[in-house]
């Protein structure tokens, strides 16, 4: 039975799970799936689209928890929408194994904003918006460093665990840093960008409407 877009697309993130970005290449998906390298071309033209089409399955997700139009909400509320915005896309590419390469790679080939990006642009306007998604791309890709450092042993100083217990229950405090601080620099810009609007500063943030 032939492959649909679908089924390549999946194969791709199956293969990513398992060898990593690195190694995700067209013949190890197309082994993935049984199949001759050239037939995945049918579906895709180059590994470029074949990662867009993995970062938009990455972040499907992602989006504004509420159907209501928030353009003429207050800022605050924008921001709080905006806030939870940026955690859901941290977690949705931490969720995956080097997720947050794959987003922000797929990001950069597009030469454009992404459909999250667009999204956040709604709440607080443009370049609120790219500033919000490169701190959490560059967060993300933090993380995952640090989480694949561990999973191989590299850590050490402070973070070398004289007993796998111990070094189990640090790595889980570590982690939680992690989070919390990408909460405090969200809040940091956040709080940046309610105080330029409460002083009245030309181009703080306006949301965009949703184009038709």
């Amino acid at each position: 039975m032939r492959n649909s877009l679908a089924d390549v697309v999946a194969a791709a993130l199956r293969v990513l799970d398992a060898q990593g970005l690195e190694n995700c290449s067209m013949r190890r998906v197309a082994t993935e799936l049984d199949v001759q390298p050239s037939a995945l071309y049918h579906h895709v033209p180059n590994k470029q689209s074949l990662l867009a089409l993995m970062a938009d399955q990455i972040v499907q997700g992602v989006g504004p928890r509420t159907d209501r139009d928030l353009a003429q909400a207050p800022l605050t509320e924008r921001l709080d929408v905006a806030r939870r915005l940026c955690i859901d896309l941290r977690e949705a590419m931490l969720g995956v194994r080097d997720g947050a390469d794959v987003v922000a790679t797929a990001t950069a080939f597009r030469m454009g904003r992404s459909r999250v990006e667009d999204e956040l642009a709604r709440l607080v306007g443009g370049d609120a918006a790219r500033t919000l998604v490169f701190f959490t791309f560059g967060h993300a890709q933090s993380t995952q460093t640090h989480r694949q450092a561990a999973a191989l042993g590299a850590l050490v100083g402070a973070q070398a665990a004289d007993t796998a217990a111990a070094g189990a229950a640090q790595e889980g405090d570590t982690v939680a840093e992690l989070d919390a601080s990408f909460g405090r620099g969200i809040d940091l810009i956040l709080a940046g960008l309610l105080a330029l609007d409460q002083a009245g500063v030309s181009g703080t943030p306006a949301p965009r409407h949703a184009s038709m």
